[in-house]
């Protein structure tokens, strides 16, 4: 094990992978498949590129995470991964493979009895938003089991969402309380609850510990991990904190502007990044092992995804862009065994 800077572990699999072109892993348990993925958003005089061309998969008992600044298209890759998107949203291009089925394909109605809280849930970022605030947690968790399962009494789907409360660590008392009467914690530990009630195969867990305190965000992440190695989830973890993503991560892709920048396994990304805005995320980061010193930061501010730069979308703010990076758009090339990065000082090229 190792540490990035602050503290967090970094935790390897042995996943017994090759990784193909573009981030995908080629592997025999592979569950999520995604390819050159394009989801816009119409807003009458032009799109919003929100997801732009991403190819990944996910594995059996897997975490991915997936870092970048507020903005870049994160949680508009988890809501395209399971069709949550608005009337103004697209999906323009690629597949989304689960299970050999095409999930940009399937029918409405299949996506939300089949596939839905079924076999893909989501923790979604703010517990308080995601909970309706009049209606008790038990209720609310058992809401997702009647929903999606035929023939279960609301009796039974109480007690089963009991127990799944009582899996995350809340007493059952909690199920008769309201959102507002529980701690920030205890939110995030009830939302986790619904996306495990009907012990789906992957689970996008979308900024699990935004607005909480520092223990509070140990306990959430802890709490995941072992959720994931009890169940054999594979989980997709979303965060802006480099640091967060660096205590489940099994594999790193790194986000911007709709792109991705880098991606290959933890250690070799977050020891050894090969991407200029990699680099940065984990300058910012602050250590407590090391002398007191002045947080570096990344100037400017990410660029517009409706009139996105063209070249390489970081140049504006690289500092070490060249001519060819206003010009010309880097391909993803392999760094190492496995570990790939979309950057021209690397030889990628348009």
């Amino acid at each position: 094990m190792v540490t990035l800077n602050s503290g967090p572990m970094i935790h390897r699999k042995n996943l017994n992978s090759e990784m193909g072109e573009g981030g995908g892993m080629e592997r025999s348990n592979v569950l999520l498949d995604v390819k050159n993925l394009k989801m816009y958003y119409d807003v009458g005089s032009t799109y919003i590129r929100a997801v732009d061309g991403l190819s990944f998969s996910l594995s059996g008992a897997e975490t991915l995470g997936v870092v970048g600044e507020s903005g870049c298209g994160k949680s508009s890759l988890a809501t395209t991964l399971l069709r949550l998107l608005p009337s103004n949203a697209k999906i323009l291009e690629g597949e989304i493979i689960f299970n050999g089925i095409d999930l940009t394909k399937l029918p409405e109605e299949k996506m939300r009895k089949e596939i839905r809280w079924k076999n893909i849930s989501i923790v979604f970022q703010g517990s308080m938003s995601a909970l309706n605030p009049v209606i008790k947690v038990g209720d609310q968790v058992a809401e997702a089991i009647l929903a999606h399962e035929n023939g279960v009494a609301k009796r039974e789907a109480l007690e089963r969402a009991v127990e799944i409360l009582a899996m995350v660590g809340l007493d059952k008392s909690v199920a008769k309380r309201y959102p507002f009467e529980l701690s920030g914690g205890q939110r995030q530990r009830a939302v986790i609850a619904m996306a495990l009630a009907l012990r789906p195969k992957v689970v996008i867990a979308d900024e699990p510990t935004t607005a909480l305190d520092v223990i509070v965000q140990a306990q959430v992440l802890k709490l995941l991990e072992s959720l994931q190695e009890k169940f054999g989830l594979s989980l997709m973890l979303i965060s802006h904190d480099i640091s967060v993503v660096s205590e489940l991560s099994d594999r790193v892709a790194v986000m911007y502007a709709g792109k991705f920048v880098e991606i290959g396994p933890a250690e070799s990304v977050l020891l050894k990044p090969a991407h200029p805005y990699t680099r940065s995320l984990i300058e910012a980061v602050p250590s407590v092992r090391e002398a007191k010193k002045t947080l570096k930061y990344i100037p400017g501010q990410p660029p517009d995804l409706a009139n996105p730069p063209s070249g390489c979308r970081f140049h504006p703010r690289c500092p070490y862009a060249m001519d060819v990076c206003r010009k010309e758009e880097p391909k993803l090339v392999e760094v190492e065994k496995n570990h790939y990065a979309a950057c021209h000082l690397l030889g990628g090229s348009g």
